[in-house]
């Protein structure tokens, strides 16, 4: 007889993580490559945003907003000591994530304001979800979880009437991307410091990341500072000043954290040289608005750089971790995320005419393809089955006259 506490049904929906990490990785493979197409005329779509606007739309609240969610719906339950949200309540979130992606894409046949409607549910059902465990958890501290997450709502509503009203959603874009990037900073700033630190001390390593302090609360301030001016002015002087403050602020917060002992653990090492896409992203906003680079390298290393290959180190970490495989990345999943990197430098390097033959949009869209091909047949299993029992490393086989084998 099943008690109240045990879980019965498919794994995919046993906790968050699963069917959004999985919908979110399905999700990237899938609508680069038709981004790409439509950049090249050879597909249309009937939705009611620009071509543009959609791409960016759907890297953040669709691909992102899924990460986020499946993020939130596994720590919760680590915060609250509550049973994770499972069973149909997923189901029917995933069911409303995937009614945003089909109606935004203009397949329902629904107006703009009808779309806006429709594709609101999702993040607005993600906060009242997490709310109603946090209270019922008496969990009142992490109650500033909702903060972000219902400014993302609130920054998808803004988006849909932007373009609504204006034409196309300018400034909607910026804000999506720069609650993401502040995302980053946040979770980053704890996971990093916390993971790196268990693995310095595990291999008796004595100089071990600087605990949080007032120089993390300066740095994230400067960040949001730096964020917020380049969603309302990108182009201004103060913009480029304030980007260059805050790429050198959060380059030596990085520093801090003795990233550089992390190289012979790539699943450590990745999340490191996520961040560092950060005081990158800062240092493209300012070149962007003093004319030297396009705009839309700084959305590009920001967005594809800190925020795609955050979301695909972390995916890669927590899907590990909590279906039992061991924490060791592979040449694979390492593969993968350097080519989310690789595809981050081709999307730059491809305005500013450095790669050749190669036009930056198709080289870029390429390595973004083949590195969510690799994770989705990686990890995609992981998430849809049931937990594994984690093998431990077998010990080293003794060598004849070894004193271990006599």
């Amino acid at each position: 007889m099943t008690s109240h506490n045990e879980y019965s049904g498919p794994a995919l929906f046993s906790c968050g993580f699963r069917p959004f990490f999985l919908a979110a990785i399905v999700f990237a493979l899938v609508v680069v490559p038709v981004w790409w197409l439509i950049w090249r005329g050879d597909v249309s779509l009937a939705a009611s945003f620009g071509p543009t606007d959609w791409h960016i739309h759907e890297m953040v609240f669709g691909y992102a907003a899924a990460v986020v969610a499946g993020f939130l719906f596994t720590a919760v339950p680590n915060w609250t000591g509550r049973l994770p949200t499972r069973g149909w309540p997923l189901a029917a979130l995933l069911a409303a994530w995937i009614e945003g992606r089909l109606v935004t894409a203009g397949f329902l046949g629904v107006g703009p304001l009808g779309i806006l409607l429709i594709d609101q549910i999702f993040l607005l059902a993600v906060a009242a979800m997490i709310t109603r465990e946090i209270v019922a958890g008496r969990n009142w501290r992490n109650l500033k979880v909702l903060v972000p997450v219902t400014l993302l709502w609130l920054a998808n509503i803004f988006f849909h009437v932007e373009a609504m009203t204006q034409g196309t959603a300018d400034y909607g874009r910026r804000l999506g991307i720069a609650l993401l990037v502040f995302l980053v900073l946040l979770i980053g700033g704890r996971i990093l410091p916390s993971f790196t630190r268990n693995w310095l001390a595990q291999h008796g390593m004595s100089r071990l990341p600087v605990a949080f302090n007032r120089y993390d609360v300066v740095s994230l301030i400067f960040g949001a500072v730096a964020l917020a001016a380049w969603v309302v002015a990108p182009y201004h002087p103060v913009c480029a000043l304030l980007g260059a403050v805050a790429a050198v602020v959060h380059l030596v917060r990085l520093a801090r954290w003795r990233g550089i002992a992390t190289w012979r653990s790539p699943l450590l090492a990745m999340l490191h040289l996520a961040y560092l896409m950060v005081p990158l992203g800062f240092a493209a906003v300012a070149a962007a608005a003093l004319g030297i680079i396009a705009p839309a390298g700084s959305v590009h290393v920001l967005g594809v750089g800190a925020v795609g290959g955050m979301t695909v180190a972390v995916m890669i970490r927590a899907t590990m971790g909590h279906t039992g495989r061991n924490l060791v990345a592979g040449p694979a999943l390492t593969a993968a995320f350097a080519l989310v990197i690789g595809a981050t430098v081709a999307r730059v390097a491809g305005q500013a005419g450095v790669v050749g033959a190669f036009d930056g949009v198709d080289l870029s869209t390429a390595l973004w393809t083949i590195a969510f091909g690799i994770v989705v047949c990686r990890i995609g299993p992981w998430l849809a089955r049931p937990k594994a029992a984690r093998k431990m490393p077998s010990a080293p086989k003794a060598r004849p006259g070894d004193a271990r084998g006599g």
